[in-house]
């Protein structure tokens, strides 16, 4: 390992690249990381925090109308969209140091600048070059817009969290979780929304009960939702608006269209033909269950490969790398099963473990309890929200095989059952707890009678 110059080269500083980078040499490892962008990836920077950021501030317009009903007169709001983006890059930049000061801090040489592979173990950053007994790929991934005519006129998410104004009609394509956030998000802003998919219902994989209760919500908000829908030509008019064809007939009129048709390993320029790395049907990275390439002397994790593409599981897969690597005895594999998720819309989503098609799907009999109500802080307020709560129990062995929410909160709800159920609670379990009253968690605990019974 002397003959290196690291004993561990990370291409890419977002979550797993870091957490690999400062792990490894915790354990003693010499390690660099070289990222071309910011620091922090996609989720400091362009995903997961910022997004909820601005999904904070969508949420106000609801909170200053429910005020009324608790007793609060107030001015009437006005929103400066230049005010959050300028407060939100302030805050990206306190992030993009810390990042930056835990891993010199732990001893990880921090390098500026796209690396490509020169060979297995030596990259090139600019006009110099390294040497390392292993090398990471954690280059995350990138927003893909499709080809169409007019696609240059369309922005990814990468673009919306810097736009210089507030559109006042904004078209969203996708039916994925990022276009669903983002269509919230601007509805909550102020935007006259439209949301298109091409798919029959949105949120694919996702519980239907959850994706149809959502859909019933956000149209009842006001948004403009149209599925089995596409796309056929874009063209920019003479005062800026956009002009959008859709297949099958008709148009609309937007000032903003937002692709958020899914994302691809962001792996340009790396020079992989010049390593032994294979790339999947689909663009991954072919790894093992251990993270190794093709190439004996190349892992990858996160995004450019094949797994769930969360943040959580990028750090966990970092964690796992370096431990098996450099500190073997506490090595332990990433565990894959019931992984619990949100949705930052409007109201929030929270699932966790098997959807009741899949559970079917597997040949589980199911007790399947449901439960529709009004959360408690909209009653005075007179909004007719509904909340939505779905426990899926095996029928035959009692354990709970999937938690799913729409509501208030659903994300911090969902995070602490993720707990019990990894522990392998069963529904006795759960109706043995005593609740917290009144909460809408509480109902998790209290649904006794099943609304299905295979």
């Amino acid at each position: 390992m002397a003959d290196y110059d690291f004993d561990l080269f990370v291409i890419g500083a977002g979550s797993g690249g870091v957490r690999a980078s400062r792990t490894a040499a915790s354990y003693g490892a010499r390690v660099a990381v070289a990222e071309d962008l910011y620091l922090g990836g996609t989720c400091v920077n362009v995903g997961c925090v910022p997004k909820k950021l601005f999904a904070y501030a969508a949420h106000f317009a609801e909170d200053f109308e429910d005020a009324r009903g608790y007793g609060w007169d107030l001015p009437k709001a006005g929103f400066t969209w230049q005010r959050l983006v300028e407060n939100k890059n302030a805050e990206i930049t306190r992030l993009n140091g810390i990042y930056h000061n835990l891993l010199t801090s732990a001893g990880v040489q921090v390098i500026n600048g796209r690396a490509r592979f020169v060979d297995s173990h030596t990259v090139a950053v600019g006009d110099q070059t390294y040497t390392a007994e292993r090398v990471l790929i954690a280059t995350g991934g990138w927003p893909h817009i499709p080809d169409f005519p007019g696609n240059e006129h369309v922005i990814s998410s990468n673009d919306v969290f810097y736009l210089k104004q507030l559109p006042k009609r904004t078209l969203v394509v996708g039916g994925g979780y990022i276009a669903t956030e983002f269509a919230s998000i601007f509805h909550g802003l102020g935007c006259n929304v439209t949301q298109l998919y091409r798919g029959d219902l949105f949120l694919r994989g996702f519980d239907l009960g959850i994706r149809e209760h959502v859909a019933l919500t956000l149209r009842a908000k006001g948004l403009d939702l149209r599925f089995e829908t596409d796309v056929q030509r874009i063209e920019k008019q003479a005062d800026g608006s956009l002009d959008v064809a859709l297949k099958g007939g008709g148009s609309i009129q937007a000032d903003l269209v937002l692709y958020a048709t899914g994302r691809r390993p962001n792996l340009a320029g790396l020079g992989l033909e010049n390593t032994d790395v294979q790339l999947d049907e689909k663009g991954f990275v072919k790894v093992d269950d251990e993270y190794q390439t093709n190439d004996a002397a190349i892992f990858a994790i996160g995004d450019v490969t094949h797994t769930v593409q969360l943040t959580p599981v990028a750090l966990a897969e970092g964690m796992a790398l370096a431990r098996r690597l450099y500190k073997p005895e506490d090595y332990h594999p990433v565990d894959y099963d019931g992984i619990a998720t949100a949705v930052f819309c409007i109201p929030n989503i929270g699932t966790l473990g098997m959807t009741e098609e899949e559970a079917r799907a597997k040949g589980h009999k199911l007790k399947v309890f449901e439960s529709r109500f009004r959360p408690m802080r909209n009653t005075l307020a007179h909004r007719p929200e509904q909340s939505f709560m779905k426990l899926l129990v095996d029928k035959d062995s009692d354990r709970i095989l999937g938690v799913h929410m729409v509501g208030p909160e659903a994300g911090e709800i969902i995070q602490g059952l993720a707990v019990a159920v990894k522990a392998g609670a069963t529904k006795s379990v759960f109706d043995a707890t005593l609740g917290i009253h009144p909460t809408a968690a509480e109902e998790f605990v209290t649904m006794r009678t099943p609304a299905r019974v295979d």
